[in-house]
């Protein structure tokens, strides 16, 4: 009994560390391709007054993804994957979305497309909440700072368009 206690304690554990791990190497690899423009080509554009400093992006998105990972682990805990198909295809695409989002503006520089591409991430992390909140309310609540930020974001990012 203790074996299989403990069994199953480690693999909880496991799993929390693959979604974080999972989370924070999208963030890298976002990361990545920001850097490429946050320096030079970022700091040429005409900003609106709200704009955050720059130093601020990073703790923010580092706290997000850590909250989206939770999120993610605590929906595939409770039904396993089976139980999630829908919800967890949903959760790799606004992933998904998130990361291309970093391509566009900053590697591509494309700030209309971007401006989109930032609309259909907001709607995937909503859907994405609905299917996590079916499944376990806490998942869903944990995606909210991230719609938030991610809404706030997208008035920046319609700004920058507006502005350049």
């Amino acid at each position: 009994m203790s074996r299989d206690f403990h069994s199953i304690a480690s693999s909880k554990w496991l799993g929390l560390a693959t979604f974080v791990a999972v989370c924070l190497a999208i963030a890298a690899f976002g990361g990545a391709v920001t850097a490429t423009s946050v320096g030079t080509w970022y700091q040429t554009l005409t900003k609106p007054q709200f704009t955050p400093p720059d130093w601020l992006f990073a703790p923010v998105w580092t706290l997000l993804y850590i909250a989206i990972a939770v999120a993610g682990w605590r929906v595939w805990m409770a039904r396993g994957r089976a139980g999630t198909r829908g919800a967890m295809a949903a959760y790799s695409a606004q992933l998904a979305l998130n990361l291309a989002w970093s391509f566009v503006f900053f590697g591509y520089h494309m700030i209309g497309a971007a401006f989109a591409e930032i609309l259909m991430l907001l709607a995937a992390i909503i859907f994405n909440a609905v299917l996590f909140w079916r499944i376990d309310r806490t998942a869903a609540w944990l995606l909210a700072p991230y719609a938030a930020w991610v809404a706030f974001a997208s008035i920046l990012n319609l700004a920058l368009w507006r502005l350049n």
